[in-house]
């Protein structure tokens, strides 16, 4: 199947249109650069920008991990995953600290990431004004001027209304002190991750045609007020019941055999991999 299509699907020429908008977005944090979405064997929506990003870096070299929400088994990450694989070759595997090239929705891993790492997040809307306002255009001018009001004011109303703010994900941050970025749609828990990362992290929106980044050790700093300070999830007091694991992100599930709520790791292979070292240690 592999001899059917050049080395990682595209022809070369959309490989080096692809890294240079990487490129320019990379010497720019945070700013949206637009390149050329090309059709892909999935639909849009799915995964077609971060999946572009990802095929147009990989190497013969690279080892692959492709997460879904945390889950690497799940339909999008698996179907992912098979068109990287069938169209290079290259290796994958299920643990974060083994990956050269992490394409991930909606999480970004619990093991810490290294300098030698890359992580591509799909994006589904990157621009964090799009709520606000419809014109691409007008979007463009508001950047451009750091005018920033209406996110403010969103944040503000969230807070009249709901007495805090209410952004379950995607909350929005500002990248080097200039660019206010949409983080795509992880938890407010993993938005701390971004902020001096070790890793790059490349973010891809195939239908919307826009490609940003975070380079390694910048500064990401979630919006908020001082006197309504930026929070995250509250898992001090949660435990996985599966691994025994604390302080990470988890899952509230319910058995219906026992009508009880437990937790459990919503990184499917971080859980996995504390809970088979316990059982080791056991032995």
């Amino acid at each position: 199947m592999m001899k059917k299509y050049n080395f990682a699907f595209f022809d070369e020429g959309s490989k080096r249109e692809i890294r240079r908008a990487t490129l320019k977005a990379i010497a720019i944090p945070g700013y949206q650069v637009p390149f050329a979405s090309r059709e892909m064997p999935i639909a849009r929506g799915w995964g077609t920008g971060g999946l572009q990003l990802t095929l147009s870096l990989i190497g013969r070299d690279d080892i692959i991990k492709v997460i879904d929400q945390g889950a690497d088994e799940s339909v999008n990450a698996v179907n992912i995953k098979k068109l990287i694989i069938s169209t290079t070759g290259v290796q994958d595997t299920e643990k974060t600290a083994e990956a050269t090239l992490i394409q991930s929705r909606h999480r970004i891993p619990e093991v810490e990431l290294r300098e030698d790492q890359i992580i591509v997040l799909q994006v589904p809307l990157p621009e964090p004004l799009r709520t606000i306002e419809p014109s691409e255009y007008k979007t463009k001018k508001l950047h451009a001027d750091q005018d920033y009001n209406g996110i403010w004011l969103m944040l503000f109303e969230q807070i009249m209304k709901h007495g805090r703010m209410s952004t379950g994900a995607d909350h929005p941050v500002q990248v080097h002190g200039r660019y206010i970025m949409a983080p795509s749609p992880i938890p407010r828990f993993d938005n701390q991750k971004l902020n001096d990362s070790k890793t790059l992290t490349l973010l891809g929106a195939g239908r919307e045609k826009k490609i940003y980044a975070v380079p390694p050790y910048t500064k990401v700093q979630s919006l908020a007020f001082a006197d309504y300070p930026f929070t995250v999830e509250d898992m001090s007091a949660k435990v996985c019941r599966l691994c025994g694991t604390t302080g990470v992100y988890m899952d509230e599930l319910f058995d219906r055999d026992t009508e009880e709520t437990y937790y459990q790791c919503n990184d499917v292979s971080y859980c996995l991999q504390r809970e088979n070292k316990e059982m080791d240690d056991l032995r």
